[in-house]
């Protein structure tokens, strides 16, 4: 096995290597340090991310830095303020036995002032997103006709984002003789066309076939209906406990919406997004770095550069459009040699999508089942039993054991592991109770009920309610479950068949949730109206054609807040909301809570909107 000594490079950068606790070199690094340590010339590698990527080309760089000079030798172009600060972070890493190196990260959403003032006191690194960096050229703030090498990291991503002309600009800027690192984890045309105007002769190197993701990382699939997918997130969450993740949206939007829900459902979950500001993307990747999130809701521009150890998942919530993305996606887990799971939740017109990144990485994808509720139970008690043996017992505890002991000298040492089980699972339980099968090709529920928006759950008994709201006041069907839920804490899962009229709806919950649904619908508004429910005659429509004849309970549309809207909310009315027991998801399994989901010692908080 090479080790890092063979490689060429100085004693101060295999100093602070050892420290970080490096052994050996990735494939990719122990092609290009060697190459670059001894030669000057112009490179193409094409690597996921995840291999070493930044070590590869800054170890090289360091051990031909030139201390002494206070001007830039080198430029490093990102596509992300992520990367852009992983890699500055990298750098002062390898850097660290080597006092006289001065690095700046140039990015957007920062003070330039303060960038500014770094730069002119003098760097040799400068690591820059093209857009913030073309600003510095156009203020004169900074000079790059010294520059001796230039490093394209990303450069797939940053053609995909538009840098194009950004690019050219700035390379236009920096000396005609230097050397250039192209670094990517895809060639794409563009990034071809790159090479071969502003390199000559390039030396190039693979490590692993072109497009194709790590061999650690596997591949799953699982197939539902639309209207479904949220709840499949959910489950196969549960399912495993200790998932540590980040999920893939398409938007902006969808991400925040995503993660709200999540956070609404008690999970340690947060957005990322290019709609926060940067003091919020940092205080939320300073959460997940410390694992006190266990998932991270982002979209790929936003997820670009996070560099974390140990992510377990990778959830694509939506398939991108671009096979190349899902790579980058899949990236985010497996690094370092370990392995990780990338994971779709698709529908059956996403069957084509799948096909085709499965050439793209050269790779199948496994098509598994949503775990059904049983199942999820399964783990999440397992997961308590095996927390439960491992425990550290405090000593303190001892006093208090006899008056404990003799407390239970009533039951047997099963009947206390039952009971003490039950404490913390049965809402867990009641939560699954009910739960249907979310797999698009249908089957049997693990549990007797559950239902979807079509129909009623076979052997339950339903109760179906009037409700003076419809499709006047910009509901949609997953709007009316939006509706439903928010105000009672009822699962998706338990709401059954919905019908929608113009100015009101019919739906149905199970019969013995009727009394519940009834006393939480008091005082709910939407668009500043006060709404009405009524219980009617299962399968009879009389009640539903008088009303229509007289009007109903209808108001003006003042704005659409269906499920698809993003916006909105339930009106300027004051809104009630509060829930059932078993309808907020309990903050289970995590061992990395920072926050309970509710108070575990009574029933959840009430909220208003």
């Amino acid at each position: 096995m090479t080790s890092f000594s063979e490689l060429g490079l100085r004693p101060e950068l295999l100093e602070a290597v050892s420290e970080l606790g490096f052994t050996a070199p990735t494939p990719i690094q122990e092609q290009t340090i060697p190459l670059l340590t001894d030669n000057i010339t112009d490179l193409v590698a094409l690597a996921q991310t995840g291999t070493g990527k930044t070590a590869a080309f800054g170890l090289p760089l360091l051990n031909i830095l030139d201390e002494t000079r206070r001007t830039p030798q080198a430029l490093i172009l990102c596509p992300t303020r992520e990367l852009c600060l992983q890699i500055s972070r990298d750098l002062e890493a390898y850097s660290s036995k080597m006092p006289e190196v001065r690095i700046v990260a140039v990015y957007g959403g920062a003070a330039i002032s303060t960038q500014i003032s770094t730069i002119r006191r003098g760097v040799q690194i400068v690591v820059a997103t093209p857009g913030r960096l073309k600003d510095l050229i156009d203020r004169k703030a900074i000079q790059l006709n010294e520059v001796e090498t230039l490093i394209l990291d990303e450069a797939d991503e940053m053609l995909n984002m538009g840098f194009r002309d950004d690019i050219d600009y700035i390379l236009a800027t920096t000396p005609a003789e230097k050397q250039t690192w192209l670094f990517s984890a895809t060639m794409p045309p563009e990034v071809a066309s790159i090479s071969r105007k502003y390199m000559s002769e390039p030396v190039e190197i693979a490590v692993g076939k072109k497009g194709s993701t790590a061999e650690n990382i596997s591949h799953v699939y699982y197939q539902v209906t639309n209207s479904n997918r949220y709840e499949a997130l959910k489950r196969i969450a549960d399912f495993h406990p200790d998932i540590y993740g980040i999920i893939f949206c398409r938007t902006k939007m969808e991400t925040q919406e995503i993660a709200e829900k999540l956070i609404r459902d008690g999970y340690n979950a947060d957005s990322l997004h290019g709609d926060l500001s940067q003091a919020q993307r940092d205080a939320v990747m300073r959460k997940f770095r410390a694992k006190h999130l266990q998932m991270l809701v982002a979209t790929d521009v936003a997820a670009r550069g996070i560099d974390v150890d140990n992510i377990s998942h990778v959830i694509n919530y939506n398939l991108p459009d671009d096979p190349e993305s899902y790579t980058h996606r899949s990236g985010r887990t497996a690094r370092a040699g370990r392995h990780g799971i990338s994971l779709a939740i698709v529908t059956a017109k996403d069957m084509g999508k799948i096909r085709m990144i499965e050439r793209k990485i050269g790779t199948q994808f496994i098509l598994k089942q949503v775990p059904s509720g049983i199942e999820v139970c399964e783990q999440q008690l397992l997961q308590l039993t095996n927390k439960a043996h491992d425990v550290e017992v405090n000593p303190d505890i001892e006093q208090f054991l006899p008056a404990i002991i003799e407390r239970f000298n009533d039951l047997d040492k099963d009947e206390v592991i039952r009971r003490f089980v039950s404490l913390e699972f049965n809402r867990f339980l009641e939560y699954y109770k009910g739960a249907s099968d979310l797999n698009s090709k249908g089957g049997s529920s693990s549990f007797e009920g559950g239902g979807d928006r079509g129909g009623r759950p076979s052997g339950v008994p339903m109760t179906r309610f009037f409700v003076s709201v419809g499709e006047m006041d910009g509901v949609d069907k997953s709007g009316m479950v939006r509706l439903i839920c928010d105000t009672t804490g009822l699962p998706n899962a338990k709401v059954g068949k919905i019908e929608l009229r113009r100015s009101f709806s019919f739906f149905e919950v199970p019969e013995q949730l009727a009394g519940a649904v009834e006393s939480r619908f008091n005082e709910v508004f939407v668009n500043g109206r006060q709404i009405r429910l009524e219980k009617t005659d299962s399968g009879s429509h009389g009640g539903e054609r008088e009303r229509s004849d007289r009007g109903g309970y209808g108001g003006k549309k003042s704005g659409s807040w269906g499920g698809n809207s993003g916006g909105g909310g339930f009106g300027s009315g004051a809104g009630r909301k509060d829930r059932f027991s078993s309808g907020s998801r309990p903050a289970f399994g995590s061992n990395n809570s920072s926050k309970p989901a509710y108070d575990r010692q009574g029933p959840p908080r009430k909220k208003k909107y």
